[in-house]
């Protein structure tokens, strides 16, 4: 017989993972009336009033684009998981961090239950210290890890559950030995912390690591350092960078004798990105990342409300408007609802949200092609295989 929290998790999973179509647009839910006190003997108990939850967002400033794509994200999820009892609390955080703490001080005012964002880490710290002291729980959108900790969940996706991913599928493929190149900034120094952890957990050998300047136009010295070695020193090689100097990266292994024809490329999520197999040397490269099919139905229907693609992020702020509409139902957004073992089902796949603050995601692994991204292992349906 299941108890509470798993039927809680059973209902969380299959509103998350519904997609209808043909809808009208979206609209916020009506706000549940307050209860009038009755002269009336005897009293009856009033009923209870609606679930508030504040969603913080830069809706003016620099990051207005992104924040309104995740605004409108959670208006589709208020259509589909919310009930007369939730109200969401949009405010704007303005992009800075006293813009997200007086943001998160009005929501807590009104009599916000949960915190869903900030977007950017320095407003996450701002916001933090005032969510704890009112004893409020914070879903944030930030991928910065450092911000983790109990009462803190950061949704974005982090390297290091994206290194362990890809490594670990490269090791059951036979390939044991690994270089890296990584930034000398704090996100290359957690790539390479995470695989060296990861080598050591799947039974790989680190043969070396080198860091680079990020913002040094030229990384040959760093791809020279590694190639000396040797040609066979390696089965395979993680790039931790993304984007145009990734693609500027990837050449120079060849002309160093590193050739990728031998030597698989690995990378992080940074490599998510249509343009990645634009560049021949990546082609075959491995990666970790959600299943860009899980998301397919979240951005047609996006697109069919809205006119318009929604922003990569936009499917944490569905997902965490979703879980807490579906969580309000139940009348729990404490930590013990949200931290239920067996997780969540997303639009970017299963979670589940730890009890340090981190949000373990279920994700696949990816192959580099000239027509984009190719899943070469599934994400898991459910965390079970990942206990192991």
């Amino acid at each position: 017989m299941q108890g509470p929290r798993a039927l809680l998790a059973a209902a969380a999973v299959s509103v998350l993972a519904a997609c209808a179509t043909n809808l009208p647009a979206p609209q916020p839910p009506a706000q549940a009336p307050a209860a009038e006190p009755l002269a009336a003997d005897p009293v009856p108990l009033p009923e209870p009033g609606p679930v508030k939850v504040a969603l913080l967002l830069p809706l003016t400033g620099q990051a207005a684009p992104v924040g309104q794509s995740m605004l409108n994200a959670a208006q589709l999820a208020l259509f589909d998981a919310a009930g007369d009892g939730f109200e969401l609390l949009p405010r704007d955080t303005a992009g800075t961090p006293e813009g997200a703490q007086a943001a998160a001080r009005d929501a807590l005012a009104e009599g916000a239950d949960l915190i869903l964002g900030p977007l950017l880490s320095q407003s996450v710290g701002a916001v933090k210290p005032v969510a704890r002291a009112s004893g409020v729980p914070v879903l944030a959108f930030s991928n910065d890890w450092t911000h983790a900790d109990a009462g803190t969940w950061v949704m974005g996706l982090v390297p290091q559950e994206q290194v362990r991913r890809v490594v670990g599928y490269a090791r059951a493929q036979g390939l044991s030995r690994v270089g890296a190149l990584v930034p000398a900034t704090p996100y290359g120094n957690a790539v390479a912390d995470a695989l060296r952890t990861s080598a050591d957990r799947f039974g790989a050998d680190i043969v070396r690591v080198e860091r680079y300047d990020a913002a040094a136009p030229d990384a040959s010295p760093a791809v020279r350092s590694l190639a000396s070695a040797g040609p066979a020193a390696f089965d395979a090689v993680m790039i931790a960078e993304g984007g145009e100097k990734l693609r500027t990266m990837a050449p120079m292994l060849s002309y160093f004798e590193i050739d990728p024809r031998r030597v698989r490329l690995l990378g992080t999520g940074q490599w998510d990105d249509p343009a990645t197999g634009r560049e021949a040397t990546l082609v075959g490269g491995w990666y970790a990342a959600p299943d860009p099919g899980a998301r397919a139905g979240f951005e047609e229907r996006y697109a069919e409300f809205y006119g318009a693609a929604p922003h990569r992020l936009a499917t944490l702020a569905y997902d965490a408007t979703a879980l807490a509409a579906r969580l309000a139902q139940f009348g729990d957004l404490g930590p013990a609802a949200l931290t239920e073992p067996s997780g969540f089902i997303g639009t970017d796949g299963v979670f589940r949200l730890l009890p340090g603050g981190v949000v373990e995601r279920g994700l696949a692994v990816l192959e580099v092609t000239r027509a984009g991204p190719r899943v070469v292992d599934p994400a898991p349906s459910s965390f079970e295989p990942l206990l192991q």
